[in-house]
């Protein structure tokens, strides 16, 4: 088997990773994020998702390179990460009683033949109806800055939703863990 490598710096990733319980090592991959114009959300994390694995295919090059990008969409619009708790505060406000989507890419390439895998997510979060004093404790608790949609799926995130539509929830925090078995079978990666 190639050593496996995300092409990642995200801890969000790396935890998801290590459920498959596969040795494998990160690497942040220095690529420009910027979109192109008229190109679609799931155009653009496809993009992003093949152009981080590539961009490590030359220091890993007997390696399975795993790529992943997402985006969240509000209204069809991209959303980023809040970076504050003003901007988080204003992102749920946006999202109460709303349904977002979010697209997540994913790409794992062999460094070594040149193949890759490209695949695409998509899932949607239903907000339920939420007040100030509710989004603030949130906030207060979780801190959730670093994340699209200001929530952590994975903690208290749960929450604020009234219903999750999609095939893989580890989609929501980055990483799509059953699209990625498919693909590591396929390149002959023993799972259970």
């Amino acid at each position: 088997m190639h050593p496996l490598v995300l092409a990642s710096s995200s801890p969000y990733r790396r935890r998801l990773l290590e459920q498959l319980q596969l040795p494998f090592e990160c690497a942040a991959p220095d690529i420009d994020e910027t979109p192109r114009p008229a190109e679609t959300a799931e155009q653009l994390t496809r993009r992003l998702a093949l152009t981080k694995a590539r961009a490590l295919a030359g220091r890993y090059p007997q390696h399975l390179i795993i790529g992943s990008d997402q985006v969240l969409l509000l209204d069809g619009q991209p959303v980023s990460k809040p970076g504050n708790h003003a901007a988080a505060l204003d992102q749920l406000r946006r999202c109460s009683g709303r349904t977002v989507r979010f697209s997540t890419a994913l790409c794992l390439l062999n460094s070594a033949s040149g193949d890759h895998q490209l695949a695409c997510e998509p899932f949607d979060v239903v907000f339920r109806e939420l007040d100030d004093a509710s989004m603030e404790r949130y906030l207060q608790r979780e801190q959730p800055y670093d994340c699209a949609g200001s929530f952590r799926m994975e903690g208290l995130g749960i929450s604020l939703f009234q219903a999750l539509r999609g095939d893989d929830p580890n989609s929501l925090i980055g990483l799509p863990l059953i699209r990625l078995c498919a693909m590591l079978r396929n390149e002959g990666v023993e799972l259970p």
